[in-house]
C-alpha cells in the first residue's frame, strides 16, 4: 500500500524542488545510545576513512613532506575539520529523506537531468582515473621483481593494473549489500594498515622527530617558495577524501539504515545479494516531540561516526605516513614517478632492516588497493544513484533494479581503466584525480547548504556556526582552485 504523501499542514515541507514529493514514513528509532551500541551502528565512517587513508596519506602527504618539511601542514588539519562538517550536513539531508545528498541536489534548479550530466561528467573527470590501482600495481611489481619499477616497467604494470580493477569487479559483486561488504573490508584494512604503522613509528621514529611532525599539524609558519601549488592543492583536496567521496557517504549511510535510510532500500550484490528494492524517491517523516528525540538521537551516532572515525583515522593515517617518510627518506626526494606507493618500502629497507621491504609493500598494497576498491564504488555508485532517481526511462529499461545500472556502470569504468593507465604515470593522474575534487568541494558546498535550507524543516537544520563552516569549506577549496586555474592559464601563455 502506498504511503501517504508529504502533508505540508503536519509540519513537512511544502517545496519539494525538481523531484516528486517525498512520501511520509515513521523514523524509526536508533538503539540506545552507548559504547555498545556505537561499535555496532557505526560503519560509512569506516568505509569513507578505508577509502581516504589512501593516495593522500601514502602518496602525497609524504610526497609533500619530504620535499617542502611539516610545517605546511595546519592546511592538513584545517582540511580534514571543514570536510568533517561538509560530509555531517550533506548526511543531515539524507537522514530526513533517505535519499543520498545527491537527491536533494537533483532537486535544485535546473532539475535532476541537468545535475545527474553534471555530476556523471566531473565524476568521471575525478575518479575516472585508476591512480591508485595504478599505484598498488606498482607495489604487486616491486615485490615480485625485488626493485621499483622504472620508465621501462611501464607496459607491465599495466597488465597488473588490468588485474587490480577486474579483482575489484569480483569482489564489489558479493556481500549481500555492497554497503555491508565495503564495511568488512574497510575495518579489516584500518586494523591491518594502522598496526603497522603505529608499530615501525613508535619503535624507530625518534619522539624528537615525532613531535616536531605533530607539532607542524598545528602551526603555520609560512609557504615556502617556490611552492609547487598544483601539489599543494592536492594535497588540501585529499587530506580527508575530496570531492565525491564527501558527497557519497550519504549514500552509505542510506545503505546502512541510518534515519529514514532504512525506508527506502539499498543497492544489493550482484551475486548472494538479498532481494531489496531500492525506491528512486525517499520518504520524510513528520517532526515532533517524539520524533525530534529520535533525530537527535540518529545525529549522535551520525557525528561520532564523521569526527571520532572518519576524522580521527584520516588524521593519524596523515601523521603516520608522513612522519615515518619525512624520518626514513631524505629530504627534496622527488616521490612522484612510476614508483609511486613503493617509495616507503625501499627506505625502511634500506635504512632498517630488509624484511621491510615484503612487509611495507603488503601493507602499502592493501591501503592503496582499498581505497581503489572504494573509490570505484563511490564513482560507481554516485552515477549509478543518479540516473536512478533522474530516468524515470532507464528505470523502466532496468526492469526496476538499479544492480543492472550498477553493474553496467561498473563494467565499462573498468575497461576505460585498463586504457587509462597505459597513458600517464598513476602520480599525474592522481593529481588530476585530486585538483578536480577540490573543484567538487567548491560547488557542492554551496549546495547543500541551499539544500538543508530549502528542503529540511527549521528544527532540523544544523546551527548558524555549522551553516557558516561549511560555506567556509567552499571558500578554502575556491581559493586552491583559483591558484591552481591561474597557474594553468599562465603557463599556457607561456607556451
Amino acid at each position: 500500500m502506498r504511503s501517504p504523501v508529504a502533508d505540508t499542514s503536519a509540519g513537512t515541507p511544502p517545496d519539494h524542488g525538481a523531484l516528486p514529493r517525498w512520501e511520509t514514513a515513521e523514523l524509526s528509532a536508533p538503539p540506545p545510545f552507548s559504547v555498545r551500541n556505537l561499535m555496532r551502528v557505526l560503519g560509512p565512517g569506516a568505509i569513507l576513512a578505508a577509502t581516504s587513508v589512501g593516495g593522500g596519506e601514502w602518496l602525497l602527504g609524504p610526497a609533500v613532506g619530504v620535499k617542502y618539511s611539516t610545517s605546511i601542514f595546519l592546511i592538513v588539519t584545517v582540511a580534514i575539520l571543514l570536510q568533517v562538517i561538509f560530509n555531517i550536513e550533506g548526511i543531515r539531508y539524507t537522514l530526513y529523506t533517505g535519499e543520498p545528498i545527491y537527491g536533494g541536489i537533483m532537486r535544485l534548479k535546473p532539475g535532476p537531468k541537468f545535475w545527474a550530466g553534471f555530476y556523471t561528467l566531473i565524476g568521471f573527470m575525478q575518479l575516472g582515473w585508476p591512480a591508485l590501482a595504478g599505484s598498488a600495481a606498482a607495489v604487486l611489481f616491486s615485490a615480485w621483481a625485488g626493485r621499483i619499477p622504472g620508465e621501462g616497467d611501464a607496459g607491465v604494470q599495466g597488465w597488473i593494473t588490468t588485474a587490480v580493477l577486474a579483482v575489484i569487479i569480483m569482489i564489489l559483486s558479493f556481500g549481500g549489500t555492497i554497503e555491508r561488504m565495503l564495511e568488512y573490508f574497510a575495518w579489516t584494512m584500518l586494523a591491518v594498515v594502522f598496526s603497522f604503522l603505529l608499530f615501525i613509528n613508535v619503535i624507530f621514529v625518534p619522539a624528537s622527530h615525532s613531535w616536531s611532525t605533530f607539532i607542524g599539524f598545528f602551526s603555520f609558519s609560512g609557504l615556502p617558495s617556490p611552492i609547487d601549488w598544483t601539489l599543494l592543492a592536492a594535497l588540501a583536496a585529499m587530506a580527508g577524501s575530496g570531492g565525491m567521496g564527501n558527497l557519497t557517504v550519504s549514500n552509505w549511510v542510506r545503505d546502512k539504515g541510518f534515519g529514514m535510510g532504512s525506508k527506502v532500500g539499498a543497492i544489493a550484490s550482484a551475486i548472494g545479494g538479498v532481494k531489496i528494492q531500492l525506491s528512486h524517491v525517499g520518504k520524510i517523516f513528520v517532526v515532533n516531540e517524539e520524533t525530534l528525540v529520535r533525530w537527535k538521537d540518529w545525529m549522535r551516532y551520525v557525528q561520532a561516526d564523521q569526527f571520532w572515525v572518519w576524522g580521527a583515522f584520516c588524521f593519524l593515517g596523515m601523521y603516520l605516513n608522513v612522519n615515518l617518510a619525512t624520518y626514513v627518506i631524505p629530504h627534496g626526494t622527488d616521490l612522484q614517478g612510476l614508483a609511486a606507493g613503493a617509495y616507503q618500502a625501499k627506505y625502511l629497507a634500506d635504512r632498517f632492516w630488509p624484511g621491510f621491504w615484503f612487509l611495507t609493500l603488503f601493507n602499502g598494497f592493501w591501503l592503496l588497493f582499498k581505497t581503489q576498491l572504494g573509490n570505484t564504488d563511490i564513482l560507481v555508485r554516485s552515477v549509478a544513484d543518479a540516473l536512478w532517481m533522474s530516468s524515470g526511462r532507464l528505470r523502466e529499461r532496468a526492469g526496476g533494479g538499479i544492480q543492472k545500472i550498477y553493474y553496467g556502470i561498473l563494467i565499462v569504468y573498468s575497461v576505460w581503466g585498463a586504457l587509462a593507465i597505459r597513458w600517464a604515470t598513476p602520480m599525474r593522474l592522481f593529481m588530476i584525480f585530486a585538483n578536480t575534487a577540490a573543484v567538487i568541494m567548491v560547488i557542492a558546498g554551496v549546495q547543500i547548504f541551499r539544500v538543508n535550507r530549502r528542503f529540511l524543516p527549521p528544527a532540523l537544520r544544523p546551527p548558524l556556526w555549522r551553516e557558516a563552516m561549511l560555506l567556509a569549506c567552499s571558500v578554502f577549496y575556491a581559493f586552491f582552485s583559483f591558484v591552481v586555474i591561474m597557474g594553468l592559464v599562465r603557463s599556457f601563455f607561456r607556451i
